[in-house]
């Protein structure tokens, strides 16, 4: 079962696991970003059925192996070639640690076209095995990749992009103070852009009137035909969309909903840059 589920979801989970794990809480730099990918990374190892994670040691040994024995036929990095691919392959994804793949691999399969690989000893065999497992984690399991390298901007252009664009809202001695020393510079650029709903007073709210009554709420839900607020007193009202009725919405973050189709790349690794400063 482990191996089907797993053969069914590689094509289709990984974008909605793409998110990036954020830091633990007082943690940040190299060994925090670690930490996180770890966590997360195995838990949608778990989630996908993937089994162990590779030996990455094994793995890179393996690869030279791979490249002079397997990539003519089935591609450099096992994606497929004139052979098929092998990140899908029942029989990859059912082993563990060449428990499986590293008998195949002696024997073949002539009478397929594969041919046996019993000149290699079977040490070379597992680590052949561990690479094919590490193109698999690589495919599926985007809990694993560390964001390097993002602090690429002009800290000073940062600066004034801040000044003319975000101080009607925020303030850099009030709430961006101290960003760079809480979060990853990962974290910094995902939340300035897009700050989480979660957050104290982000969620979009409503005022809604009709003829008999007003009422004003956090929007629960919304569509063509009725919304749904919840109000302070925790009780949800459900509102029909009928002629009469008027609805105002307010979103705090639409500054931000606004930007992210406009900003230019420059400016947003700028701002990332400048915040990282905040320590």
């Amino acid at each position: 079962m482990r191996t089907v589920l797993g053969a069914m979801l590689l094509a289709c989970l990984p974008a909605v696991l793409l998110a990036q794990a954020p830091a633990p809480e007082g943690s940040s730099g190299e060994a925090g970003t670690r930490a996180a990918a770890g966590r997360f990374g195995q838990s949608v190892r778990e989630f996908l059925g993937l089994g162990p994670a590779p030996d990455s040691a094994a793995a890179k040994r393996g690869a030279p192996i791979y490249a002079a024995n397997c990539a003519f036929c089935h591609g450099p990095l096992a994606r497929g070639a004139e052979g098929p691919s092998l990140v899908y392959s029942e029989l990859v994804l059912k082993d563990e640690h060449g428990a499986t793949l590293e008998e195949f691999l002696e024997s073949g399969r002539p009478e397929k076209g594969m041919p046996a690989f019993a000149t290699l000893s079977d040490e070379q065999r597992k680590d052949v095995a561990e690479f094919l497992h590490q193109q698999i984690e690589d495919v599926a399991n985007r809990g694993t990749y560390q964001v390097k390298n993002i602090l690429l901007g002009d800290p000073k252009k940062g600066a004034t992009y801040v000044a003319a664009h975000c101080l009607g809202c925020h303030s850099v001695t009030g709430d961006l103070t101290g960003l760079g020393a809480k979060w990853r510079p990962v974290d910094v650029q995902r939340y300035w852009i897009m700050p989480p709903r979660t957050g104290a007073g982000r969620a979009i709210t409503a005022t809604v009137r009709s003829p008999q009554a007003t009422w004003q709420g956090r929007v629960q839900q919304i569509d063509d035909f009725r919304i749904v607020l919840s109000q302070d007193s925790g009780e949800s009202v459900v509102i029909a969309r009928d002629p009469g009725v008027a609805v105002e919405l307010h979103d705090p973050l639409a500054p931000h909903v606004a930007m992210v189709g406009n900003i230019a790349d420059s400016d947003m690794i700028n701002v990332t840059a400048y915040l990282e400063t905040l320590k």
